[in-house]
């Protein structure tokens, strides 16, 4: 199938490469929220790619992409699925980079993208709930799904001997989700969780939610939310004295993180998607010479998604959400040629005359079939106000 879909597209690029266009695609991120301080550098990464693949003059006979970026507030459905709407019906996006967080991108696939018919590539989307969810092929994520992430977390805590610890998570899909991953895994693994309490973003006291988590104790505390939120609970416990050992996930990364919480956060344990290889360098090189800060997360992850939409625009002939969709798995694995970040003309010329890429990106790019991506996690620990690699899993 993957052979006749772009042996076909040769004709196409010869007979339309009179016709270059401006295509429009969309970046929807949490440009407000708990993860405002994170999304700038996704999206300037996502348009990265974009701006390589138009200034290559190879695309779609030398069509170019204008990005059009839109806020899902990471938190708020009913916002997001409006910023979805807008980006479709008004702004005419042929496929969206996004969205973010967990819940808000489910809304905008079941209630936006699925009756437009308009593929969505999420770099942060992690719930497992994505991994069985039928979306018609219009969905896919660059960043693996929480299951994994509870497992490695769990495993992670086990091998330094913290085996009886407290949760408190995000009351949203992803905390809930991520949460329900890593008690199962810790249990399966002999650990002990001792509560698990909720909390909600954006709340200015978390005492109570401390209170009922030290009253259970626990070697550890670990927090599965975001930098807002999930930040407080971890410096109103430390400030309590109610725990001195803290681990947490992947929504609560950031250099804004060390900002606000200080010393409480030394030491403390974590997990992130992440990867490392040629492309891993070749992406921070390119971002770093375009003052994009490549050490942010999800950054990696924003780089692909919008490189494998592109691309596969390419291989279809044709920038239209229905060609996009068909091609994303045929560009983003084997067979082909790899195809990594700063090598996208390359990949858009193979295209064009007829062949075959495997897109290997900034993170070891594996699309498992929709919803479901492979892919590494880093564990670190903050040292010095750092965050330091332990190792890859």
């Amino acid at each position: 199938m993957k052979k006749l879909l772009l042996a076909s597209t040769a004709l196409a690029f010869s007979a339309g490469a009179a016709f270059a266009d401006e295509i429009k695609m969309g970046v929807l991120l949490g440009f407000t929220g708990p993860i405002e301080s994170v999304t700038p550098f996704m999206a300037d990464s996502a348009e990265l790619a974009w701006k390589e693949i138009s200034d290559s003059g190879l695309f779609l006979g030398g069509s170019t992409i204008t990005p059009v970026r839109a806020d899902s507030t990471c938190v708020d459905s009913s916002a997001a699925q409006a910023a979805a709407e807008r980006m479709i019906s008004s702004d005419g996006v042929v496929a969206i980079m996004g969205a973010d967080c967990s819940g808000v991108t489910m809304a905008v696939l079941q209630n936006v993208a699925m009756s437009a018919g308009v593929p969505m590539i999420s770099p942060s989307a992690t719930s497992p709930a994505f991994t069985t969810t039928e979306s018609n092929g219009l969905f896919y994520r660059t960043s693996p799904s929480d299951a994994r992430q509870g497992e490695v977390m769990a495993s992670v805590l086990m091998e330094r001997g913290i085996d009886n610890v407290a949760v408190s998570y995000v009351n949203v899909d992803y905390g809930a989700g991520f949460a329900d991953a890593f008690v199962s895994s810790f249990e399966a693994l002999g650990g002990t969780v001792t509560a698990r309490v909720p909390h909600e973003d954006g709340r200015g006291d978390y005492s109570a939610e401390v209170g009922t988590l030290a009253a259970a104790g626990g070697d550890a505390l670990v927090i599965l939310g975001y930098t807002d939120g999930g930040g407080s609970v971890l410096r109103t416990a430390y400030e309590l004295g109610a725990f001195d050992q803290f681990a947490m996930g992947d929504g609560m990364f950031g250099d804004e993180l060390v900002a606000s919480v200080g010393e409480a956060l030394e030491g403390t344990i974590g997990t992130i998607p992440w990867a490392a290889g040629d492309g891993t360098e070749a992406f921070s090189a390119l971002a770093q010479a375009a003052g994009i800060n490549s050490e942010s997360s999800f950054t990696r992850e924003s780089y692909d998604a919008a490189a494998l939409l592109a691309l596969a625009a390419q291989a279809a002939g044709e920038a239209t959400p229905e060609g996009i969709a068909a091609n994303i798995l045929n560009v983003a694995n084997a067979p082909g040629e790899e195809i990594l970040p700063g090598d996208l003309a390359r990949g858009l010329q193979i295209l064009a005359d007829g062949g075959e890429i495997n897109y290997i990106g900034a993170t070891n790019v594996e699309l498992v079939g929709p919803g479901e991506a492979a892919g590494f996690y880093r564990e670190y620990v903050v040292e010095g106000g750092e965050f330091v690699t332990v190792q890859f899993h």
